[in-house]
C-alpha cells in the first residue's frame, strides 16, 4: 500500500495533469531516467596469440607461438615482459630471426663436417707412453691427452667432454670418437706406443 505522502502526490499530479496537458508532458519528461546506450564492439576475445620472449616453466620456450587466455597475458606475461602479441610485424621479424638461426646452424654443421674429414684424413695420432712389461703401459690415455695432442698438432680447440676414448692400458691402435656436432661424430685413430 502506498504511503500517505505518495498518495497525495499521485492525487495532486493526476488533478494537475487533467487541467494542464503541457505540464503533464514536462512532468513525465523530467521523471524519465537518462537512457544509457550500449554499443557492442563485437565479441570479446578470450584468447590472445603471443610469442614468448623467454622460457617459462610449464608454458613454453623462448620463441614459441602460443594461444593464451587474455587475462594471463594482460596480468602476467605483458607486465613482466615475458611475451608480446603476435602481430604481422613481429611475425616477420621472428621469421627473419629463424632464418638467421638456421643459417648459423648450417654453417656450424658444415664446419664440424669439415673438421671430421680433417681428422679422418690425418691418419693416427701418435701417443707416447712409458712402457712396462710386454705391451703394458704405465697409466692410461685419457680424453685430456687427446685434446692436448689435437691442440699441439692441429692448433684446434676441442672440449674434452665431447671426446670418448676407449680404455687404453696397452700399446696398440685404438679409435676414439669426438662429437663435433649433434649430427657429426669424428672417428680419430690413436697409435699408442711405448717410449
Amino acid at each position: 500500500m502506498a504511503s500517505p505522502s505518495c498518495a497525495s502526490t499521485l492525487a495532486w499530479s493526476s488533478a494537475f495533469s487533467s487541467s494542464h496537458p503541457q505540464a503533464e508532458r514536462r512532468l513525465t519528461a523530467s521523471r524519465r531516467a537518462p537512457s544509457l546506450v550500449i554499443v557492442a564492439q563485437g565479441k570479446v576475445k578470450k584468447y590472445r596469440q603471443v610469442i614468448l620472449t623467454e622460457d617459462i616453466e610449464e608454458v613454453g620456450k623462448k620463441g614459441d607461438s602460443l594461444k593464451v587466455r587474455a587475462g594471463f597475458y594482460r596480468n602476467f606475461l605483458l607486465p613482466k615482459g615475458k611475451a608480446q602479441l603476435l602481430t604481422p610485424e613481429v611475425l616477420k621479424e621472428m621469421q627473419l630471426e629463424q632464418e638467421r638461426i638456421e643459417a648459423e646452424k648450417k654453417r656450424v654443421k658444415e664446419e664440424a663436417q669439415q673438421l671430421a674429414r680433417v681428422f679422418e684424413t690425418i691418419g693416427a695420432f701418435k701417443v707416447p707412453r712409458k712402457g712396462g712389461k710386454g705391451k703394458q703401459i704405465f697409466g692410461s690415455v685419457t680424453a685430456q691427452d687427446l685434446v692436448d695432442i689435437i691442440k699441439s698438432q692441429l692448433n684446434r680447440d676441442v672440449d674434452k667432454r665431447l671426446v670418448t676414448v676407449p680404455e687404453i692400458r696397452e700399446v696398440g691402435e685404438y679409435v676414439a670418437e669426438i662429437k663435433l656436432h649433434p649430427d657429426v661424430t669424428a672417428r680419430v685413430r690413436l697409435n699408442v706406443y711405448a717410449k
